[in-house]
């Protein structure tokens, strides 16, 4: 019954900005860190950002001091807002969130989105 529904893809400008959201249902006992991923063409899944429960962000150099990871913990939704978009960013962007499935803090669950593209015009 968990799902994680992302929005905010499309088509931009390079220089432009995009904002994604992800929102979450069904995590009824609370989650954990979650994260932005990326898939290019012929590429590999890799992180973008991620950020943990209590608000403290990780990025990958690449998009360090353009995109910034927030979270509502009340609302269950998590944010990416990207700034100055290069073509390089153009890809697949999946949203991540590790779900705790019991009343306890070692009983977790890796959940993924389906994913929203987002393409970058040079």
């Amino acid at each position: 019954q968990v799902q994680l529904v992302e929005s905010g893809g499309g088509l931009v400008q390079a220089g432009g900005s995009l904002r994604l959201s992800c929102a979450v249902t069904g995590a009824d006992f609370g989650i954990s860190n979650m994260g932005w991923y990326r898939q290019a063409p012929g590429k590999g899944r890799e992180l973008v950002a991620d950020i943990t429960s209590g608000g403290d962000p990780l990025y990958d150099d690449s998009v360090k001091g353009r995109f910034t990871i927030s979270r509502d913990n009340a609302k269950n939704t998590m944010h990416l807002e990207m700034n100055n978009l290069k073509s390089e960013d153009t890809a697949v962007y999946y949203c991540k969130a590790e779900i705790r499935v019991r009343p306890n803090r070692e009983a977790i669950r890796i959940y993924w989105g389906q994913g929203t593209q987002v393409t970058v015009s040079s």
